[in-house]
């Protein structure tokens, strides 16, 4: 088995001796260790943008009624909606996100959006990963495998999700095979709820903390009664990282600040929208301000196979519209949108012919994306679908290039081989190219 993994012996060269034993076999496929040296020097290069926060939209937006829309097209096409100009010559979008409109040269718009897959469930697996689903295996997702590169950073969780609307059926959005240390930290409640509270770090008053403190005290104790039948077991391994981080985290204040949102102004908090999107929104914003690494920032109801129109201009496009618009307002005029990588993203787009109940379904060969900051370039209009919006005609992006594109931003080797739990190396996106129009 051929890995790059690299051991805990090192000479000078920082090069452990197994590793140098690795580099002599693949010498005969002419990748000799001048070659390698220069590999390992390029994967640790910088990244670009030093944090990410992802909007997944559960269910499935329609790439015609927001972002791609087709004006021309016949009505039962078209559907119900106006279509606005942006601030990109050219580029109209639908009446109903005017602030993202007037906001369209900040981000970059993926017309050319090829989901591949038109199933719930699987969606999450594969956008959430890059991968198709695998039965035997759960590759990890984009915040876990960060989590897992860069640590924690100054005692900060490294990655959060915020909202439930991810589908777990078939592993999407999880750890996987790295492991349960590196699953998100998740905050469902609504932060527009007064009590709002995030669990495990709402520590009022000194009782409390000394009950936790006494509680981990006789985990620990627990713990070390097994651990020496145990040690070698990954589970536990696992669970004692966990402990240990989770029992730092609960307790910094650092933490508990972040997560603070009734700290923010009450007009910020009104031009993100007190929904739970809006205040997500928000709150990610605090976050990576924060330290974190990786925020999820999760929507529902963008399933619309019937009212489709009624539930888009009623919820979801003005709930879009303020929540990314203050979003990318806020990271823009802070500095941080140069350095935080901003996606939007749902599980596929929808049919581009009305159903008879004012909806569309499911639909697998074109869909619409967004990406912003992190370094790349901002305005860009990536691919085009036919005049029905039926199928890309130029330039498609898979989810696979759209995983290559996210790893690329953030500096992580698309190479990046994990050995999964049964000892199989797992190369991290074999099959995505980054969109080379965005950098």
């Amino acid at each position: 088995m051929l890995t790059l993994t690299t051991g805990s012996s090192n000479d000078c060269t920082r090069v452990s001796r197994r590793t140098f034993l690795q580099v002599g076999g693949l010498a005969s496929l002419g990748f000799g260790l001048p070659q390698y040296l220069q590999a390992r020097a390029a994967s640790t290069a910088p990244a670009r943008a030093k944090r990410c926060i992802l909007l997944w939209m559960q269910g499935g937006p329609s790439h015609i009624d927001t972002f791609d829309p087709k004006p021309d097209a016949p009505i039962e096409i078209r559907g119900e909606f106006a279509t606005i100009p942006t601030s990109i010559s050219g580029v109209r979008f639908t009446e109903h996100l005017p602030n993202l409109a007037q906001q369209a040269h900040l981000f970059n718009l993926i017309r050319g959006h090829d989901p591949k897959n038109g199933s719930h469930g699987a969606a999450d697996a594969l956008m959430l990963s890059g991968h198709k689903f695998n039965a035997s295996l759960a590759y990890p997702t984009y915040g876990s495998v960060i989590a897992r590169e860069r640590g924690f950073v100054d005692g900060m969780i490294p990655f959060v999700q915020l909202g439930k609307h991810i589908d777990r059926r078939f592993n999407g959005g999880i750890a996987g095979i790295l492991g349960d240390e590196y699953n998100p930290f998740e905050v469902h409640d609504d932060p527009n709820n007064p009590n709002f509270r995030v669990r495990d770090l709402a520590l009022t008053t000194d009782k409390e903390r000394q009950r936790l403190d006494r509680r981990y005290s006789m985990l620990n104790d627990l713990e070390a009664y097994q651990r020496g039948v145990e040690a070698s077991a990954v589970p536990v391994r696992a669970r004692d990282t966990f402990y240990e981080k989770a029992h730092a985290i609960i307790t910094s204040p650092a933490a508990k600040k972040a997560f603070d949102i009734a700290a923010e102004p009450a007009k910020v908090r009104e031009r993100y929208g007190k929904t739970p999107l809006g205040q997500y929104c928000l709150l990610a914003r605090r976050l990576i301000e924060a330290g974190v690494q990786f925020v999820t920032v999760t929507d529902g109801g963008w399933d619309t196979h019937a009212n489709n129109f009624k539930s888009l201009k009623e919820r979801n496009l003005p709930r879009l519209d303020s929540a990314l618009s203050a979003l990318l307002e806020d990271l823009n005029q802070s500095g941080l949108l140069d350095e935080t990588l901003v996606v939007w993203f749902g599980d596929f787009g929808r049919t581009p012919k009305v159903n008879p109940s004012a909806g569309r379904d499911h639909w697998a060969s074109a869909g619409v994306a967004i990406l912003a900051g992190g370094g790349l370039k901002r305005g860009e209009v990536v691919g085009q679908t036919n005049a029905l919006a039926e199928y890309i005609i130029d330039n498609p992006v898979t989810p696979a290039d759209l995983a290559a594109t996210i790893y690329t931003a953030l500096g992580v080797p698309l190479h990046t081989w994990f050995q999964a739990p049964d000892g199989r190396p797992i190369e991290l996106c074999p099959e995505g190219k980054p969109v080379r129009q965005l950098f």
